[in-house]
């Protein structure tokens, strides 16, 4: 006879309620993926070849542009094109350091795209506050301090996350590392979530972008911090629900992604 000791009911629930917590995770990452990498196309068709001709008044194209292109502005121009391909370096480079294969099995490509990475976010930040306060190119105060108050988290996290890499505390580095690349793609989730509002509110504005354009990295933050927390001392139904309520959003997320991606697409034909 067999004495093996079955797994107790709150065994069973614990191990299901983790592994939906999982899936979950991997459903939003690799929806993440697929909608940055696709802003990544975006980016550098519509603004890369143009970029490095230094013909920026093809820029002009793109309607909802506030100041993208400015005439003899050179200083303007290039900070704004340098912001552009620095999101486009965070758009690619920032999901390959999530993947824990790449983690396990070539540990020096994750260190310097890490780098790369944390370099990249800190130049994203110092350019958007040139463009904010020296350019002025943001609509009105609230977009002027909501995207100060993204750079300055930038800055903060990305410090903290090279720091703790070096003091080779690695719970601690994962942990800021995954809050500077929620923050860093601040400007792609505000894109993708005003989408959305638009769509199901048939274009109907409401107040929604005063709310999201803080929302866009905040409200990311937050339910990664819920995340973590649950992750590690929630009950299976806290993992349940935690599990469900991140497979609704990235359900959210994906509706936004495809209408931003419609719509980039036509820019691009438009340049053509």
């Amino acid at each position: 006879m067999s004495t093996a000791i079955l797994p107790t009911r709150l065994e069973l629930d614990s191990a299901a309620g983790t592994t939906a917590l999982k899936v979950a995770v991997r459903f939003w990452f690799i929806v993440s993926v697929i909608g940055q990498w696709a802003f990544l196309y975006y980016i550098v068709a519509f603004y890369g070849l143009s970029t490095f001709q230094g013909n920026f008044e093809t820029w002009s194209k793109n309607k909802l542009l506030f100041k993208g292109y400015v005439p003899g502005d050179t200083a303007g121009n290039l900070t704004f094109a340098a912001h552009a391909l620095f999101a486009a370096v965070i758009a690619f480079g920032g999901a390959l350091q999530l993947i824990p294969r790449i983690r396990a099995r070539a540990m020096a490509f994750h260190r310097w795209n890490g780098r790369l990475f944390l370099a990249t976010s800190l130049g994203v930040s110092l350019s958007g506050f040139y463009m904010v306060w020296v350019r002025h190119a943001t609509q009105g105060p609230i977009g002027a301090i909501s995207v100060s108050l993204n750079g300055v988290l930038i800055v903060i996290f990305a410090i903290l996350a090279w720091r703790t890499a070096i003091a080779r505390d690695i719970d601690a580095h994962r942990r800021w590392a995954l809050r500077t690349y929620l923050v860093a793609n601040g400007q792609w989730f505000i894109r993708i979530g005003f989408v959305a509002w638009m769509i199901l509110n048939h274009g109907h504005d409401g107040g929604f972008y005063r709310f999201w354009t803080f929302g866009s990295y905040l409200l990311p933050l937050a339910v990664l911090e819920l995340y973590l927390r649950t992750k590690e001392s929630a009950s299976p139904m806290g993992r349940f629900a935690m599990a469900g309520g991140l497979i609704v959003s990235t359900l959210v997320m994906a509706f936004g992604i495809f209408g931003l991606t419609a719509f980039l697409w036509q820019q691009v034909l438009s340049k053509l």
